[in-house]
């Protein structure tokens, strides 16, 4: 079982156990976040595709660290005219343990939606 989900402007495939890396979040270490967010659930074959997210659908997961990515260095150069501009960033993230996905499979659901289209 597999899903995509929508955080900080991307989306990230997850599966239970995965560990991933998302922008800087505003949660502590230790703590449970949920991603309300997800785009698509793939469950046995079965293929759930949200428009644009799927319904009663959520993924969670616990934060692992905080911390920064390696430094990359951002440099200008004009030829000819003595402009030089070093500068480095390091990207700070969230490190995140995905522990349960949650999809909307029971068919009570499935008929409430079908009646209401």
């Amino acid at each position: 079982m597999y899903a995509i989900i929508e955080s900080c402007g991307k989306q990230y495939k997850v599966t239970k156990g995965d560990v991933v890396f998302f922008e800087k979040l505003d949660t502590e270490e230790g703590k449970k976040v949920t991603f309300d967010n997800v785009v698509l659930v793939s469950e046995e074959g079965k293929v759930q595709v949200g428009n644009p997210y799927v319904k009663g659908a959520k993924v969670e997961g616990k934060v692992v660290a905080h911390g920064k990515a390696k430094k990359i260095i951002v440099f200008k150069m004009k030829a000819k005219k003595n402009y030089r501009r070093k500068q480095g960033h390091r990207q700070p993230y969230t490190k995140v343990e995905i522990t349960e996905i949650k999809a909307s499979n029971s068919k009570k659901e499935e008929k409430a939606e079908q009646v209401e289209a």
